[in-house]
């Protein structure tokens, strides 16, 4: 590997944590009602929309209460989102006079949004109105990460409050989120990436002659609002079909790091506000230092993978399908990125990673995308591991697991097991469903392990929520567009209902003091504890899979065979 290479990389996992920790201070205030200084001025703002919307922010609700206005108001942005994506012919602001979309990938999209998964099965510049892009997929950038970070707030209301029935307030929790953290980060993002040249404007796309004389259409529009969201929001939808490989969407060194360091903030920066949040700041240090060790495992082995030379390939290390403008190292950190975190933006193509590579990628989200993970899902999906280590822990002491003076009792482990296992069940059968049927082979563009791949990278992707594509495999078709729409839906929300209903059921027990067989949650022992969780049953899940894709295709190349 390069030494400039860990140079950089280096350097970005030290910003990252420098600037995660003071933001996350900052989530936490937000989240307990004291609002800082520097927002305050939006005070007003919120008050605003509750009277205008009737919410009442002194009401607590349940957590089965909770959990059904957090899936109404998803329900509610799905249907309107599918009437504008169909309907968007008839609507303003679309100069090119793009016609609706069909219902099946309509379907698809609007699902894919509104669960922060940003699955494209469509070219943003050719399928998508401005209005589309704009008051349609940008508002549920919003609206989908703020409802992770509600959930967040669901966890620690769980842990802090004694034998209490309610949970919080889905509404309040959310309008906070989004007037005082995500819309001001926004708009400073935006601003940033309009200076390095990404585009914003309203213009019909511009036809001009290339020097051969042929005529090629260049597009416009308002990408820069919608890029500062989509990575600030963990969402990673692109304004262009090839997402921030695109230079109007991704123009410059510094706007690549920009946005790789954006996908990652806030999710770094929740687990120092949870440790706040909870008064015990060792948690959150616990936790982020299993995260950061994963992460840097994971990068390590993909840049080692993607450095390493081919003998069969006359020993070059191979450029295919990274960005060339940044260089291997960029692309290949951006994949563990955007992969690491619920994201799914690409500046390269994943389908040219080596085999090994994309297997970082794969297992990344096959995980649950908890190394930081997304904006709220990467943390409350962490939550599912350490209530899972806690068991695991109190079984090796010989005494019922607690878990900041919270006793883990059947019922919880049960939940834990279903927010974890029902998105590796969606993974693996529906990957091996569309290994035998024609509606998926015929979509392949690989044979072998390659193929094999390809399809369960998408039923990854989707069922992990994260959105980002292998390529190489046509997903928009009817049958596959519903089938992942449901994988998506299915895999958002029923893992949310684990984590509310788990800190439904915590908030209502008494708190337990710490005793001297009370096995402590906030030490380097229980994050070396709760890092092998993650990677167990990773691998005792999705390894057989991984193996006849994969790690089949990289022994199959170092003899020179490719598919």
């Amino acid at each position: 590997m390069q030494t400039e290479a860990i140079f950089y990389n280096v350097f970005f996992v030290i910003v990252l944590l420098s600037l995660g920790y003071p933001l996350g201070l900052f989530i936490a205030r937000i989240f307990e009602g004291d609002i800082p200084k520097r927002v305050s001025f939006l005070k007003p703002v919120e008050n605003l929309i509750y009277r205008v919307s009737g919410i009442n922010p002194q009401t607590k609700f349940s957590a089965p209460t909770y959990f059904l206005h957090l899936l109404t108001f998803n329900l509610m942005g799905l249907v309107l989102l599918i009437l504008i994506l169909m309907g968007q012919g008839f609507l303003p602001l679309n100069p090119q006079s793009v016609s609706g979309l069909d219902f099946p990938l309509a379907f698809n999209t609007a699902v894919s949004f509104i669960t922060n998964t940003n699955w494209q099965a469509y070219s943003g510049e050719v399928s998508l109105s401005y209005f589309s892009q704009m008051v349609g997929l940008t508002t549920q950038n919003f609206l989908s990460a703020s409802t992770g970070l509600a959930v967040i707030m669901v966890v620690v209301n769980g842990l802090n409050q004694k034998s209490e029935k309610i949970i919080g307030n889905f509404w309040v929790d959310m309008v906070r989120m989004n007037l005082y953290l995500l819309l001001p980060l926004a708009c400073i993002l935006a601003l940033i990436l309009i200076g390095q040249g990404v585009i914003q404007n309203f213009s019909p796309y511009i036809k001009s002659l290339t020097l051969e004389g042929i005529e090629q259409v260049i597009p416009m529009g308002p990408a820069a609002s919608q890029i500062a969201i989509k990575q600030l929001g963990t969402n990673g939808g692109g304004f262009f079909g090839v997402n921030s490989a695109h230079p109007f969407e991704n123009p410059t060194p510094f706007s690549n790091f920009l946005q790789m360091l954006s996908i990652l903030l806030i999710p770094v920066a929740q687990v120092f506000a949870f440790g706040k949040l909870v008064k015990n700041e060792r948690q959150g240090f616990s936790i982020a230092a299993a995260m950061s060790v994963i992460f840097i495992v994971l990068l390590t082995f993909s840049l080692w993978s993607e450095f390493t030379t081919i003998p069969s390939w006359a020993g070059d290390i191979p450029l295919e399908g990274k960005e060339l403008r940044f260089g291997t190292n960029e692309s290949v950190l951006w994949s563990v990125v955007t992969t690491a975190a619920s994201n799914g933006s690409v500046n390269a193509m994943h389908s040219s990673l080596s085999p090994l590579s994309g297997l970082v990628a794969l297992f990344n989200m096959m995980t649950g995308e908890v190394v930081f993970g997304g904006v709220g899902s990467g943390l409350y999906g962490m939550f599912l591991y350490v209530i899972l280590t806690v068991f695991v822990a109190g079984l090796m002491v010989g005494r019922t697991p607690e878990y900041l003076g919270k006793r883990i009792e059947a019922y919880e482990i049960k939940l834990a097991m279903i927010g974890i296992l029902i998105p590796s069940a969606l993974i693996l059968i529906g990957a091996g469903v569309a290994s035998v049927s024609d509606w998926a082979l015929s979509s392949l563009s690989h044979q072998g392990p390659h193929g094999l791949s390809e399809i369960l990278y998408a039923f990854t992707s989707t069922s992990g929520n994260n959105g980002s594509a292998f390529a190489g495999f046509n997903v928009n078709t009817p049958v596959i567009n519903i089938v992942l729409g449901l994988c998506m839906f299915i895999s958002r929300f029923i893992v949310i209902y684990a984590v509310i209903m788990i800190s439904g059921s915590l908030v209502a027990k008494k708190y337990t003091p710490v005793t001297a067989g009370t096995f402590p949650t906030d030490s380097y022992l229980f994050s070396i504890l709760l890092i092998g969780v993650v990677f167990i049953v990773g691998a005792l899940t999705f390894f057989p899979a991984l193996t006849l894709g994969p790690i089949a295709e990289h022994f199959l190349t170092i003899y020179g065979i490719t598919f």
